[in-house]
């Protein structure tokens, strides 16, 4: 149910309950509401994270929406969106805080939350962002593993852009390993999908990854 038709729910519940005296109508436009507030606190927070993404500043409403849309699905019995909301409560205290012993706890929930969820796009994330922190803690073996899989996913799902991302990060785990052909390989293929699917903002993170690693 959309956001739009929850709020007419509970509009005609409103008026079951105080014109045709039905009390019991209330707690379902609760429940809906509910899910309409869990949903817009979502969204919005994902918006103000990519605000961050573009203008580096922390905005700490952001960790307020997460952390609520979480409680609120948790409240509904919605494992999908739990896991969702908390792959993002892990993603801000990781990319915005740079504490990733912090963002660890959420993204375990989240990655077993939404694999029983069968979400697996979420899941693809939530291993994306643990491949970050293999790789932050030098274990560059689990990062590839983490990483391959959420790229294997992303395939299945023709998520393109996200494959294309993902790349990107495995390019910069070959040059570490010293494999520096199946770097410009991963590169080129990154480059591909994301002119495929007009990504502009990835095909600026393949230019950085190339002069970063010093691949033409």
């Amino acid at each position: 149910m959309t956001t739009d038709a929850r709020i007419e729910q509970a509009e005609l519940l409103y008026e079951r309950a105080v014109f045709g005296g039905d009390a019991g109508a209330l707690a379902t436009a609760d429940l809906g509401l509910d899910a309409a507030e869990a949903d817009l606190a979502l969204a919005r927070g994902r918006v103000i994270h990519a605000r961050f993404l573009d203008e580096r500043v922390e905005n700490a409403s952001e960790l307020v929406l997460f952390e609520r849309a979480a409680e609120l699905y948790r409240k509904l019995g919605d494992v999908r969106g739990e896991g969702e909301a908390l792959f993002w409560v892990g993603t801000f205290h990781q990319v915005v805080r740079d504490d990733t012993e912090a963002a660890l706890p959420a993204f375990d929930r989240a990655l077993d939350l939404s694999t029983g969820a069968d979400d697996r796009l979420t899941v693809s994330y939530v291993l994306r962002h643990l491949g970050f922190a293999e790789h932050m803690a030098g274990r560059l073996d689990e990062a590839r593993r983490h990483l391959e899989e959420s790229t294997r996913l992303r395939r299945e799902l023709g998520f393109l852009p996200g494959v294309a991302a993902n790349l990107i990060g495995l390019a910069h785990l070959a040059a570490q390993q010293e494999r520096h052909d199946d770097a410009a390989s991963l590169l080129e293929e990154a480059t591909e999908l994301a002119e495929a699917t007009d990504a502009h903002g990835v095909l600026r993170w393949v230019a950085g990854a190339r002069k970063e690693l010093e691949l033409p």
